[in-house]
């Protein structure tokens, strides 16, 4: 006889939990604005909470994957296969936010007088510019590399940890059977973390809360008004990129990417309520086990595409560089907006690990194409937080389904098998629950 699996009740569900507390938390915002601030701290309490596991997570997932294969080529044939996407990929968002912005011209009649600028948003504006001028291509190769072996763990440096991870896992494959036992060790003490972190987990709606009550009590439910077309406009492009583009390649590789939307649910409700992919990394880690990617794979695609693949952040960039040129009729020539993009694929590739990341490469980018006045990035300042949460919901896709992809490229699970996890409800890892 056939018995139902007890049902959780929907108020039990995280993701639920969250979508309520985003709803509170606009409401608190709007209606009672100084109680919304003084929640910020619930954000960032929670969001401290996350990155403090991600480094030791990332650590014992990159070792134990690498480690466990003891193949050094097939880590240079999937890592080749997944620089080679990233930037295919990459470069596609560049010119779809280009095409959609020249077309939709969100900046046009704008006419913005940059003398009347707030001066505080205009020295916020040049200290993001100070941060991104310092991203240039040596000093982000350089700065793989960690100053000494834990600072890869304390500076939150996602490439650093992979880096160091790397090393430990050529290490442990070099010793042999001797490499076993620490193998072991790491496997168990990634488990550890793990469990960890689907206790910190659990108060994701109480940092979705803090953060939608004081981002509205800060700028006021005006501000999602305030410059609607190009919030919109770059809402839509994220949209078609993620679901024709991201579509496109996922139905190539034999699963649907709205599937896969439904199948991630709850982590992409978790970044919309913090406005930080990172929040998710872990679980988003073991979904895509739960999908029968490798570890190896999963551990080599995902921490790497948080610096190589953003392609929100990409789409974002175009974009926001276009729309203040249009806004401060700064004339931008065919060969000046391909400039533009091709130092935007530089740019793009500094922001992990670097808070305001988007607002920071964009900076840097404005910087290296003088054309564009920097300081006209005062003029989306104030809604920079609303596009952050579409920057990295779009990240978030973007990496899960190159790893996926990549997964499928090198034959470690079958189109059949990946469909079947992806409408099995009981295959994969179960969704995050309160318990």
């Amino acid at each position: 006889m056939h018995i139902s699996p007890t049902r959780t009740p929907w108020y039990r569900v995280l993701y639920i939990q969250v979508l309520i507390a985003v709803v509170i938390g606009i409401a608190i915002g709007h209606f009672f604005p100084d109680a919304g601030k003084a929640l910020d701290p619930l954000s960032k309490g929670f969001i401290k909470l996350i990155k403090m596991m991600i480094a030791p997570i990332i650590f014992c997932t990159v070792v134990h994957g690498i480690a466990s294969v003891g193949d050094l080529k097939k880590l240079g044939r999937v890592g080749g296969k997944t620089l080679l996407y990233f930037e295919v990929v990459s470069t596609l968002a560049l010119l779809i936010g280009l095409v959609v912005v020249n077309t939709l011209k969100p900046g046009v009649g704008f006419n913005a007088d940059l003398t009347q600028l707030n001066a505080e948003d205009v020295a916020a504006v040049q200290a993001y510019a100070s941060k991104g001028q310092s991203l240039s291509t040596v000093d982000f190769l350089l700065n793989i590399i960690p100053n000494a072996f834990a600072g890869a763990f304390t500076e939150g440096n996602l490439l650093q940890v992979v880096f160091v991870a790397l090393l430990a896992a050529f290490s442990i494959s070099g010793l042999g059977e001797r490499g076993k036992p620490i193998l072991h060790v790491v496997d168990h003490v990634g488990e550890l973390f793990f469990g960890i972190m689907r206790i910190v987990i659990k108060v994701a709606p109480l940092g979705a809360l803090g953060a939608m009550a004081s981002t509205i009590g800060n700028y006021g439910i005006g501000s999602l008004q305030q410059l609607l077309a190009l919030m919109l406009g770059f809402y839509t492009t994220s949209a078609l990129f993620v679901i024709v583009v991201l579509g496109l390649i996922a139905r190539v590789a034999g699963f649907s990417i709205f599937r896969f939307l439904i199948y991630i649910k709850e982590e992409l409700l978790v970044v919309l309520g913090t406005s930080s992919s990172e929040t998710v990394l872990p679980q988003m880690i073991q979904k895509l086990r739960g999908l029968g990617c490798a570890p190896s794979t999963v551990g080599l695609v995902i921490p790497t595409g948080y610096s190589f693949n953003l392609d929100g952040t990409n789409i974002y960039m175009v974009m926001g560089a276009v729309f203040l040129a249009q806004a401060t009729n700064t004339p931008l020539d065919l060969g000046q907006q391909m400039a533009l993009l091709l130092v935007a694929m530089v740019t793009s590739k500094g922001a992990s690990g670097v808070t305001g990341a988007g607002f920071i490469t964009l900076a840097a980018t404005l910087s290296a194409v003088p054309s564009v006045p920097v300081e006209a990035m005062a003029l989306i300042l104030g809604i920079d937080r609303f596009m952050s949460e579409c920057r990295s919901l779009t990240n978030l896709v973007g990496n899960g389904v190159a790893t996926v992809v990549i997964s499928r490229w090198e034959g470690e699970v079958t189109a059949e098998a990946l469909r079947a996890n992806l409408s099995d409800p009981i295959t994969p890892p179960p969704p995050n629950e309160i318990g």
